[in-house]
């Protein structure tokens, strides 16, 4: 039986390593890729501890604003394992509260660098291979921020309503060719992109979602698991949200 091969951008910590470790666990090859070296080594270990069926691990170092090392690590990828069958574009960054008025060019230009530039290089060269195969899943990573506003980051939720732009035209593009993209909007979650959230407020955070928590990486790594599977066959521009309900309200 062929094994199949995912790439997870940004795996080593959050809610890629989590995606990374459910993969793994139902022996899928993981290829995660980030720029922080040192703890992408012991991400490894926890992803290849929980590896099944010989599935394999490995690392690529690499910069999603970077174009070229997104073109070079795809073909990579498919040197080494035959394939690309999974994409899963997780790599983002959140760095700025506040108002459009008050808000500072450069990090607004960052975070566009990251989470759309980023998500678009990923998608290009990874639609391009998948079409080479006839076949392929692809999750980008949105948020309810791509889905509403949300007061103090306008232009954290540009980005993320970038994203699922990119996502549902896309998904229209090349659902006939055997791929299937969509995207998760997350809601708040136990990850390093808001700790410093977390740490000021936690209460306050946890009381957005009806659910009255927030939510944990792996909760967001079974939706993505479940979209990159064949149970999910027939979803296809869709994004799931994984909010403890905010979007219910």
């Amino acid at each position: 039986m062929t094994i199949k091969t995912a790439l997870i951008t940004g795996g080593a910590t959050g809610i890629g390593k989590a995606t990374a470790k459910k993969l793994a666990s139902q022996g899928i090859n993981v290829v995660i890729s980030g720029r922080r070296e040192e703890l992408a080594k012991s991400a490894i270990t926890e992803i290849e501890a929980v590896a099944i069926n010989g599935a394999k691990v490995k690392f690529i170092r690499n910069d999603v604003t970077d174009e070229a090392s997104i073109q070079q690590m795809i073909t990579q990828v498919v040197a080494e394992f035959g394939a690309l069958d999974m994409a899963v574009n997780n790599a983002g960054i959140y760095n700025e509260a506040a108002t459009l008025d008050q808000s500072d060019t450069k990090k607004f230009s960052d975070m566009i660098d990251v989470n759309v530039m980023g998500v678009y290089y990923c998608m290009k060269y990874q639609i391009a291979q998948m079409l080479k195969q006839g076949s392929g899943a692809i999750v980008n990573l949105a948020s309810i921020a791509g889905l509403n506003g949300v007061p103090m980051t306008g232009t954290y939720v540009a980005t993320k309503h970038a994203v699922v732009g990119l996502t549902k035209s896309a998904a229209i593009d090349h659902a006939a060719q055997g791929i299937r993209i969509n995207a998760v909007a997350p809601g708040a979650i136990r990850t390093d992109i808001i700790a410093e959230q977390i740490a000021a407020n936690e209460e306050a955070l946890a009381s957005m979602h009806p659910i009255n928590r927030l939510g944990n990486p792996e909760e967001i790594a079974n939706g993505i698991a479940w979209l990159l599977s064949d149970e999910a066959s027939f979803v296809v521009g869709h994004t799931l949200n994984i909010d403890g309900g905010f979007q219910a309200k």
